[in-house]
């Protein structure tokens, strides 16, 4: 059963400071579920924060605090004073539990920082005190760090500028470092398959070597810098020590024995030295943080893409005058004109002209909406044929561009619990590498094979291991797959959720406003003199001062038919039964069965079987009568909407169970569930007892899925495993579901689905890599193999293995772009038939 069945009595949000690494949030975790009246507790380390569900009767939000206190862990309280500052950075590089701890670490030497949020989507989120340190000092440190910060108001332009630099710099090196290792590669192993070794070169190996191999180390300074500040800030050893350790062993080590070689001591020769193994080292690792960092550039391609498409300038009305200013000083209440083939600059309300507008960038929906007078338009959509005036509405972080951007952020900045495992075992990793290294190295040692054999059983071991391939494996692909649901309009709000939503067995959909319209229409006409024109005329003019829904229904219908409805000579409202209306000085009667039977009416048998039928489908009839003939009925009906029938068909083919809840009559629930192909139903069920139904539901071990408006269904969403919000096409920020869906073709809940499960394959995927790949590189690069078959792992090898493991695993991620679910080909084909 899911945790949101419990529905403790109160969720508290708290802010923690002092974790450095995974097991941190573990320990804190540990320490507040021994708290008495603790339901939940679940600590983000990339956010530093808790939280927790408890029974307000059994503990209070001091004793959670003192629980984190006594684990060893300070709570910063929500409480700040008004003069701190908060500096949002994108941080380059940055994009795993090894890379925040290195920045946190880095942080943490900086006095008058408050708090700070790091998440491994290369987010931060810094608090801090401007009396005692300013943004830049706080960019500088993370810049010495080995990072790139850039200020979250940056334009976007900037932030790709910054990427590109970053790339760049480790080309140059890369290539760098390949033009001296070619030649020192050829002089250290040519003379092994019988190439020619000049005598110059011949004579003074050793000297040429370390020429070679010294600037290809400089190149790769950075491993040493930020392997040794990562002990010494936060005595945790990274990757980077990894490296640094591994190649810095073997340049070392080959100096020493250059010096003695260079003495004239006759103990060792040129097959003692390893000044290619350190350099072919960095080589390769400079190669695979350079195809990591284009793989890792391309993952979060969708946002950038998204923001990409604001418009960078606005033609606003100001002092009677058109004025081209930037987008970003659009204020709200600005009068724009927007032409066409131009973008729309913010969100606002269109006052003057009509147009189609391109939304595909919010929707996926390629085919264009039409715009007239009243309508909302939307930031970044893109304005097709006509020419138009608009009121700003919403401009800067409150448009929807800039909603759907941030939660999408967040939840790529957000914890998948599978992740959990990961986070585990690298908090651990590096250490237990670096002892199985030394194991290693003196094992083998004391077996009499000698310094060099265990040397290099040494390095290969700390070089082989891969920490980074294990932090990748999730973040990446939660990326990818978040910006694949936004691109089609699915905000999905959390890496949980995105985990949770494909273990779902049923879904359980509210009838008004999700399955159907939510607004009666017309559905039969059935005249009996044969003019249906004129009939639905004389009901639209007996319902024209009429506020009922039903009466709004004819109007429209008979409007959308272009049929005059002149105003009626008198009208007379009859609750529950129907209008009595003059017009043309004919006596009108629309009404029910009840309005028919008061007036004394005879006849009504003979229509029975007509109206029962109509009935029967869950539609409500009304029957006109004009000076005491009977003229026809109309049925009225909340109609379905377009593609629910597929999506429930869709959803059964998945195997899940498809439940309807309403708070309508049984009859006219099951009218509706027969249309769509769902065989339970759940009816006459108030809005408050919603959320009761899921519960049952979940008692009886289902893993329940909600789906409804995020209004009235508020509290069956929260009470779900999933909820699922019908969004507006503007009101991205629906709270009460995990999942938005901005467009409502509820297709879309089949392709959430899709996209869930084909991202967990893909973490699973990374994951059973990462640890296979370490598994069995680790015990190889060890000796493990060596007295059975001789084989001894070159840490070249290994070095060049290590590399492309986290290449490997950010590029499986970055293949889940081409995806395309299934649903898309049912679209693609309904369009095709449209056309048709």
């Amino acid at each position: 059963m899911s945790d949101k069945t419990q529905q403790p009595t109160n969720k508290q949000t708290i802010r923690i400071t002092g974790m450095h690494c995974a097991s941190c949030a573990v320990t804190i975790e540990e320490s507040l579920k021994k708290v008495k009246g603790v339901s939940k507790a679940v600590v983000n380390f990339a956010t530093e924060k808790a939280y927790v569900e408890y029974d307000l009767s059994k503990t209070s939000t001091k004793d959670l605090e003192k629980a984190i206190q006594k684990a060893g862990y300070d709570v910063l309280k929500e409480e700040i004073p008004g003069q701190l500052q908060l500096l949002q950075l994108k941080v380059i590089g940055m994009d795993n539990p090894h890379c925040l701890g290195t920045v946190d670490a880095a942080l943490k030497t900086v006095k008058g920082i408050v708090s700070k949020e790091l998440f491994v989507n290369e987010r931060a989120k810094i608090v801090f005190d401007p009396a005692i340190t300013n943004a830049d000092t706080i960019k500088k440190t993370i810049t010495e760090a080995g990072y790139t910060p850039i200020e979250e108001s940056a334009p976007i332009d900037r932030e790709a500028e910054a990427r590109e630099k970053e790339i760049r710099t480790l080309r140059v090196k890369f290539f760098l470092s390949l033009a001296f290792a070619v030649p020192l590669t050829y002089f250290a192993m040519g003379h092994h398959i019988g190439l020619p070794i000049p005598n110059l070169i011949e004579h003074n190996m050793a000297l040429v070597q370390f020429l070679l191999t010294t600037p290809i180390m400089v190149a790769g300074y950075q491993f040493f810098t930020l392997g040794i500040k990562a002990v010494i800030r936060s005595m945790a050893a990274t990757m980077d020590t990894l490296v640094a350790l591994g190649t810095g062993t073997a340049y070392v080590y080959s100096l020493a024995i250059s010096a003695l070689i260079w003495t004239g001591n006759p103990n060792y020769s040129m097959g003692n030295l390893y000044y290619e193994v350190a350099a072919l080292l960095i080589l390769f690792i400079l190669l695979g943080r350079m195809l990591e960092a284009v793989t890792k550039g391309r993952t979060s391609q969708s946002i950038r893409r998204l923001l990409g498409l604001q418009a960078k300038t606005a033609t606003v009305i100001r002092d009677s005058q058109e004025q081209q200013i930037p987008a970003e000083l659009v204020q709200v209440g600005d009068i724009i004109i927007v032409k066409p083939g131009e973008k729309i600059p913010v969100d606002g309300l269109l006052i003057e002209g009509h147009s189609s507008v391109d939304e595909s960038m919010l929707t996926g929906e390629s085919i264009p909406v039409e715009k007239t007078l009243g309508d909302e338009v939307i930031g970044a959509t893109m304005n097709k044929t006509g020419s138009f005036k608009f009121k700003a509405t919403k401009v800067g972080k409150d448009t929807v561009l800039a909603q759907i951007v941030r939660l999408v952020e967040e939840a790529q900045g957000s914890k998948a619990p599978i992740q959990r495992i990961a986070d585990r075992i690298s908090a651990y990793f590096v250490p237990t590498v670096l002892g199985i290294g030394i194991v290693a190295f003196l094992v083998w040692y004391f077996q009499g094979l000698g310094l060099s054999f265990a040397l290099t059983v040494f390095i290969a071991v700390i070089i082989i291991a891969c920490p980074c391939a294990l932090g990748l494996a999730t973040p990446t692909a939660i990326i990818v797959g978040t910006g694949l649901g936004a691109e089609r309009g699915i905000l999905i709000k959390s890496a949980e959720t995105l985990e949770r939503v494909h273990e779902t067995d049923t879904v359980v959909f509210d009838k008004t406003g999700t399955l159907t319209e939510g607004k009666p229409r017309v559905t039969d006409v059935l005249s009996f003199n044969g003019d249906a024109a004129i009939l639905l005329k004389l009901a639209a003019i007996a319902e024209k001062r009429s506020e009922h829904p039903l009466g709004e229904a004819i109007i429209n219908e008979a409007k959308s038919k272009d049929i005059p409805v002149p105003d009626a000579e008198s009208f007379e409202a009859i609750p529950g039964k129907g209008i009595i209306a003059k017009y043309d000085g004919s006596n009108i009667l629309l009404g029910n069965r009840k309005l028919i039977a008061d007036k004394g009416l005879k006849g009504l048998q003979s229509l029975e079987l007509e109206i029962g039928k109509l009935e029967e489908q869950g539609k409500t009839v009304v029957i006109l009568v004009v000076d005491g003939e009977f003229k026809g009925i109309i049925a009225v009906a909340d109609t379905v909407k377009e593609f629910a029938s597929e999506a429930v068909h869709r959803l059964r083919e998945r195997g899940r169970e498809v439940i309807m809840i309403t708070g309508d009559n049984r009859k006219s629930a099951q009218a509706i569930a027969s249309q769509l192909g769902i065989n339970r139903v759940l009816a006459e069920v108030l809005p408050q007892d919603k959320a009761r139904e899921i519960k049952a539901l979940q008692g009886k071990g289902k893993k329940v899925a909600m789906v409804g408006d995020g209004i009235n269904d508020a509290p069956a969403l929260v009470q779900a495993d999933v909820g699922i919000a019908i969004g507006s096409g503007t009101d991205v920020a629906i709270e009460s579901g995990d999942i938005v869906l901005v467009k409502e073709d509820l297709r879309d809940v089949v392709t959430a689905i899709e996209l869930s499960s084909y991202t967990m394959s893909k973490i699973k995927q990374n994951l059973f890599w990462a640890f296979f790949y370490n598994s069995l590189g680790i015990p190889i690069a060890a000796g493990i193999l060596y007295p059975f078959t001789g084989f001894l792992l070159n840490p070249i090898i290994a070095g060049a293995a290590m590399a492309l493991s986290s290449v490997s695993v950010a590029t499986n991620s970055l293949l889940m772009r081409r995806y395309k679910p299934q649903i898309d080909g049912f679209k693609q084909r309904r369009l095709k038939s449209r056309i048709e």
